[in-house]
């Protein structure tokens, strides 16, 4: 039996700019203390291995700060081998990056800049197809199929898109066959680029990332913050795959219906999935329905309210359609000016010849029209 922890992804250093910086540092914080909880799954599992299938770290130059702690946590279990292996965004054009790491690699850690089998023991080879650039323009995975001595368990590692997952009929050479472990004689395909865990067949599977960064993952109901335990019994059997989790920060999607007349407040309140750790948890909202002034402004008041409750909180508001209702208007003003203002920007929200973009000013305007109105009432 061998066993090994499959994940790739971990994208070390990503910045995530466009969130405030306290969310920022939050999520650096969790990519930072990956490879600690890598190794802790592993020993959990009692693998002898964690292979890293590309974009350990987020692009070809990260700092030296983060070569250098993803370093020191490798070391840090010298009994526990890792292999990592270039990916798209640290791809092999980026030479001083993997110089360095193998001027500064720890005696466990195998470093996959070519195409050579990597011995794990007696018992297993690890056969790379590191990733040349960030668009190779080739299925690097040809190389797998040189052979290896008889009797050991060959285990592929690559990086790339299989050409079951494109839209397009001819993909080019560029993207992985999903048969390619059977193509070339391989025991197990540990695959890295999808973020989202999913198996192509029974020796072939993506490990997703193990920390999520994105809501994309999440709208999918894609498996992410996890990584694979992979259990070999010998050359030729099925591997037995098990999940792992391993991410501490929980991306969430959740849409909304909301209908006029609702008492908004408490139908989001109830509305909202149901989290524990919302400290951690970055949530993104569609909200749908038909909504007037007052109980938009309801709305945001209370999205204003439970923000703080979370990491992060974004709230898509372009899918509720306005009601006109004269008492809205009534509170902004009866008469004058203002309410010249309003009705004309009501008409223009309303408009139906008018591009969206200009519909959606001039609700934003009419929205905060209203909103000035009732705080000077208070």
């Amino acid at each position: 039996m061998f066993r090994f922890l499959h994940s790739a992804d971990l994208h070390l250093g990503k910045p995530f700019g466009r969130f405030p910086e306290e969310v920022r540092g939050s999520l650096r914080e969790a990519r930072t203390a990956l490879i600690p909880r890598l190794a802790e799954a592993a020993r959990a599992a009692d693998a002898e291995a964690v292979l890293l299938a590309g974009d350990t770290f987020d692009s070809e130059s990260p700092a030296p700060a983060v070569i250098r702690q993803a370093l020191n946590a490798i070391a840090a279990d010298p009994g526990l081998a890792w292999v990592i292996l270039p990916g798209n965004h640290d791809s092999l054009a980026a030479t001083p990056l993997w110089e360095r790491v193998r001027r500064e690699a720890p005696p466990n850690l195998c470093l996959a800049l070519d195409p050579q089998p990597i011995a794990l023991g007696d018992a297993a080879v690890v056969l790379p197809a590191p990733a040349t650039a960030r668009r190779p323009g080739r299925d690097l995975t040809d190389d797998l199929d040189q052979p290896t001595a008889p009797g050991l368990m060959r285990i592929g590692l690559a990086h790339g898109a299989v050409t079951s997952f494109s839209a397009g009929e001819d993909d080019g050479p560029a993207v992985i066959p999903p048969d390619r472990a059977e193509r070339s004689g391989l025991d197990y395909l540990a695959l890295g680029d999808w973020h989202g865990q999913i198996g192509i067949g029974a020796r072939t599977w993506y490990a997703g990332t193990p920390e999520a960064d994105s809501f994309r993952h999440a709208r999918a109901g894609a498996v992410t913050g996890a990584a694979l335990v992979v259990s070999l019994a010998g050359p030729g059997a099925v591997p037995v795959v098990e999940s792992v989790a391993t991410g501490r920060r929980d991306w969430r999607q959740a849409e909304i219906a909301l209908l006029p007349g609702e008492d908004v407040a408490g139908r989001l309140r109830t509305a909202l999935p149901l989290v524990v750790a919302r400290a951690v948890t970055l949530l993104s909202l569609r909200l749908e329905g038909r909504l007037g002034l007052a109980a938009r402004d309801a709305l945001q008041a209370e999205l204003a309210e439970v923000g703080p409750d979370f990491l992060h909180l974004e709230a898509d508001l372009s899918g509720l359609a306005p009601v006109h209702d004269p008492a809205d208007l009534d509170r902004i003003d009866r008469g004058g000016a203002l309410r010249t203002a309003a009705e004309a920007l009501a008409a223009e929200e309303a408009d139906p010849d008018r591009a969206a973009q200009d519909s959606a000013v001039a609700a934003e305007a009419l929205q905060h029209l209203f909103a000035f109105a009732r705080a000077a009432d208070s």
